[in-house]
């Protein structure tokens, strides 16, 4: 579904990314662990085309985001750090807004609203402007937007940053649903190994570099630690210790 090549990124003299390389099965869970400023985000600003790499290409599901990006990006749903929902519109009107950006029907968009927002349990909040809402419902509607185009690939960058332990929770429970039920790809960037701990595949980044690349098991092993957080902070000794979302 993915598949990332000698990608290289560059802000004048300093590499943000180095050379990574990496691909991703159809319907898996992916995290993506790095500590703050291991260039995760870039790694996103690139697969989305907000950055252009310096070297290498991407290809969603078969195409090359160098020289198909529209075709590449109708693949792709998104879920940033930094939220950008308007706050002053209700959520129905916010998740419209994207089903017209995204040239969908009207009655299909509306089909799919409802739906979505059912399984996501916002189907009492749709009147409701979003500034209203809690953080972790915040959150949902991003991800039922992300998913309104019914995207192969998801990227979720950091989207637990600033939730509760039980939004947390629900937010990752609702990801691997979404993995069982549509088949949908997600890489899901972190700095916390409690969020990696389930996923079927983990990627350490650092400085850049890909470290690991396996199961939590295999990375764990592979990092040398008697736990995926013992292994994850002796790779990175250098960086911030964020590991576990504090209770």
């Amino acid at each position: 579904m993915l598949k990332v090549r000698g990608l290289t990124k560059r802000y004048g003299e300093q590499a943000a990314l180095q050379s990574l390389t990496f691909g991703l099965e159809r319907g898996s869970f992916v995290a993506l662990l790095g500590p703050n400023g291991a260039g995760k985000s870039t790694l996103f600003q690139v697969l989305t085309g907000l950055f252009a790499a310096d070297e290498g290409d991407v290809e969603v599901a078969g195409l090359s985001l160098r020289r198909e990006p529209r075709r590449a990006l109708a693949h792709i749903g998104v879920v940033f750090q930094q939220q950008s929902l308007d706050l002053d519109l209700s959520v129905a009107r916010n998740l419209q807004f994207q089903a017209d950006l995204q040239g969908l029907p009207r009655a299909l968009a509306a089909e799919r609203i409802v739906q979505d927002a059912a399984r996501f349990g916002l189907d009492n909040d749709m009147a409701r402007p979003v500034r209203e809402l809690s953080g972790g419902n915040r959150r949902k509607v991003e991800l039922v937007r992300a998913l309104l185009h019914r995207p192969d690939l998801l990227l979720m960058d950091e989207a637990t940053v600033g939730l509760d332990p039980k939004s947390r929770r629900d937010l990752l429970d609702n990801l691997h649903d979404e993995v069982k039920l549509r088949g949908v790809t997600v890489l899901w960037a972190t700095h916390l190994v409690a969020e990696a701990e389930g996923a079927d595949r983990v990627l350490v980044l650092h400085r850049g570099q890909l470290l690991a690349d396996g199961t939590p098991a295999e990375v764990t092993r592979a990092l040398g630690g008697a736990t995926l957080e013992a292994a994850f902070i002796a790779a990175t000794p250098d960086a911030p210790k964020h590991s576990n979302p504090q209770p």
